[in-house]
């Protein structure tokens, strides 16, 4: 007997347990107290300090914190247009979703799965507050600090060959700072290139989760754990200084390309040229430029009355893609009086060179660049050239082989970094005067920018009426030798648009050691000017080595 005492007791206790536990997890889930009562309302004045100090952090962020804006007037904006960008993005939601859901469906035994009902709710996001910065950057940040108490219902129904399965997405929380930044500005809408996104802070994330019917967030332990997993998921994406890029414009679009190397070209010869003189001969010359380049073409000397000429000149051009950009070399019979006759024309691919490697091209010239133009069938006779292209120093990991793609190696990492550690070879030196603030002249406010380096000029656009210019002009300046002892003046003058005494007047300069550029590589600051009452002007300088 104590024997069947002690079985029935074991017995007895595994069935009941798990029963007990059931039963009182639904009493708990479905049981509604009756004794909720109303919250009561009072002012703060009359409310004791623990009350106020548990209400400090639900204050919005502008109230405590000065460099945050108030942005009631986005909240009312955001609150009459939440019913169509539910709508929106619930749409999206869907397109972009229910592809992935297509993949699953004949595995795991699940005939069709697909959402029921996908919607936001009727309570927008709030705004707490925004703070704008302020860069030297061509980039407009803003911090926005996001508040959604919602009440969307998000329903995804699974069937499986015997049963379906209901999981619903309810009374979601989420309160983020993430930091937005546009950039690169460019002059094509919507005027920024792409948008990068990175929390300051681990975002809270509440929500509750419902399996058929039952709430799994209700379950001891599991809601926190749930919620610490993804903020910390969360914030291993996201989190400063991690960033999520979602690109708005292509590259190639409103973007200004940037230097990558200097293309060395040299014009050996020309044999067999057309007879364009009425003495049977020409004087011919080679006009040489980059294609893409608003730069007027370089030119060799003049050979005159020679149907043979030898030059062997060299010439330094500025490249800024050697995937796509090609040499175009125009050959004229140069004239006293009236327009220069074309005697042919040819063009090189930049992709097809090997960086630090030099080529020589012999090449037929032809009339133009189209193949079904008999014209281009006469014999015009050929060219020489030889050309090596330089990437910087900066850019060397980009260009692996033939300049026909852009490759990195995680190999070569090691090699361009001990080949970058000097600056001090030849290179390329680019001065951007960006803009000036508060330059004010006695007669007239005309600025433009005068940029003063080694006995050569430079000059941007005069702007009319205006003590706050913006120019945006990058010049370029190719050395043989880092410039570690040299300084660059920038003068920001004005001048009379009319007649008059006077028309000249400058309005403040400034002098720019640029051993700091080459140690660095790059400068992008304010400077104030000098003989100027409260002027400033922003000036990027950048050095690049071959």
């Amino acid at each position: 007997m104590g024997f069947v005492s002690s079985l029935l007791g074991i017995v007895g206790f595994g069935i009941g347990f798990p029963v007990g536990i059931l039963i009182g997890y639904f009493l708990f889930i479905y049981y509604q107290p009756k004794d909720v009562k109303e919250p009561v309302f009072r002012p703060i004045h009359e409310l004791d300090t623990n009350a106020l100090l548990e209400l400090l952090n639900e204050l919005p962020l502008w109230v405590k914190n000065p460099d945050y804006d108030r942005v009631d007037w986005l909240n009312r904006f955001l609150s009459d247009m939440w019913p169509y960008l539910d709508k929106g993005i619930c749409a999206t939601v869907r397109t972009t979703v229910e592809p992935m859901f297509s993949e699953y469906i004949g595995k795991y035994m699940i005939k069709s799965i697909g959402f029921e009902c996908v919607t936001l709710g009727t309570l927008p996001i709030t705004l707490h507050g925004l703070k704008v910065y302020e860069t030297n950057e061509k980039e407009l940040v803003v911090e926005p600090v996001i508040r959604w108490a919602g009440n969307p219902s998000i329903i995804l129904v699974v069937k499986l060959l015997f049963f379906q399965i209901t999981v619903q997405l309810v009374d979601l929380q989420i309160f983020a700072t993430p930091r937005v930044s546009l950039k690169p500005l460019v002059p094509t809408f919507p005027c920024f290139s792409n948008i990068e996104v990175s929390l300051m802070e681990k975002p809270h994330v509440d929500f509750g989760l419902k399996l058929l019917g039952c709430d799994l967030m209700a379950i001891p332990g599991l809601y926190r754990y749930v919620q610490e997993t993804i903020r910390k998921q969360v914030a291993n994406l996201y989190l400063w200084p991690q960033t999520l890029e979602i690109p708005i414009l292509d590259s190639s679009v409103g973007a200004t390309r940037k230097p990558v190397g200097i293309l060395h070209v040299k014009i050996v010869k020309a044999v067999k040229l057309l007879k364009m003189d009425f003495l049977g001969t020409s004087d011919p010359y080679v006009v040489l430029s980059l294609s893409g380049e608003r730069l007027p073409g370089k030119k060799t000397t003049v050979k005159m009355k020679n149907l043979n000429p030898e030059w062997n000149e060299d010439f330094k051009l500025i490249v800024k893609d050697p995937e796509t950009q090609v040499l175009e070399l125009h050959v004229n019979d140069w004239e006293k009086v009236g327009a220069h006759d074309k005697l042919g024309m040819q063009v090189i691919p930049l992709r097809s060179l090997q960086p630090h490697e030099t080529k020589s091209y012999t090449l037929d010239l032809v009339k133009n660049m189209n193949p079904n133009d008999p014209h281009n069938m006469k014999q015009r006779g050929k060219i020489v050239v030889e050309m090596t292209f330089s990437p910087f120093r900066q850019d060397t990991e980009r260009f692996s082989g033939p300049l026909d793609g852009y490759h990195r190696k995680a190999s070569d990492i090691r090699s361009v970094t001990e080949e970058t550690s000097g600056n001090d070879g030849a290179g390329l030196l680019s001065v951007t005067v960006q803009s000036a603030e508060d330059v004010e002249g006695k007669k007239h406010n005309n600025p433009y920018a005068l940029v003063l380096f080694r006995g050569e000029t430079k000059k941007t656009k005069l702007i009319r009426k205006s003590r706050d210019p913006t120019w945006g002009e990058e010049f370029q300046f190719m050395l043989e030798e880092a410039p570690l002892q040299d300084t660059i003046h920038v003068e920001v003058m004005s001048r009379r648009t009319g007649l008059g005494f006077r028309s000249k007047e400058s309005l403040g300069h400034v002098d720019i050691n640029l051993i700091d550029v080459v140690n660095n590589g790059r400068i992008n600051e304010k400077y104030h000017l000098i003989n100027s009452r409260n002027g400033k002007i922003l000036i990027d300088i950048r050095w690049k080595t071959i």
